[in-house]
């Protein structure tokens, strides 16, 4: 079998959010986007989180109720995210879609985040192997 690196397969290009920005923003740029999940970078261009549209959907509803948008994406984003390495093999990473609930997971080449790797780009270059 080949050996297929999460590099060959991962979106440079990638919609990001700053801590900062105002949820109802950020859930409608995801929205907007198409994206599932987005990273969120400090200023300083490190990894702070990362907000999902699952994420977005408790200040939703709370707004839908109140009519009020209330906190910033760094209220609502996850803080553990789960990472991987542009060198990562595809079948790490289709297990790791195996074992955590994740849409999507950023890539990282050193301590920078590079891309995005979502599960449908590892299906699909898992169906192309087979």
């Amino acid at each position: 079998m080949t050996t297929v690196r999460i590099r060959s397969i991962m979106r440079e290009s990638f919609p990001t959010l700053a801590p900062t920005t105002p949820i109802r923003r950020a859930a409608a740029f995801l929205v907007e986007a198409r994206a599932s999940a987005a990273p969120v970078l400090s200023e300083d261009g490190n990894l702070a989180g990362i907000l999902s549209q699952k994420d977005c959907f408790r200040p939703a509803l709370h707004a839908s109720y109140y009519r009020e948008w209330t906190g910033c994406v760094a209220d609502h984003m996850t803080r553990e995210v789960v990472v991987v390495d542009v060198q990562d093999e595809l079948i790490k990473v289709a297990e790791m879609f195996l074992h955590y609930p994740h849409r999507a997971f950023p890539v990282r080449d050193e301590n920078r985040i590079v891309g995005i790797v979502h599960r449908s780009d590892v299906l699909a270059s898992l169906t192309s192997l087979g």
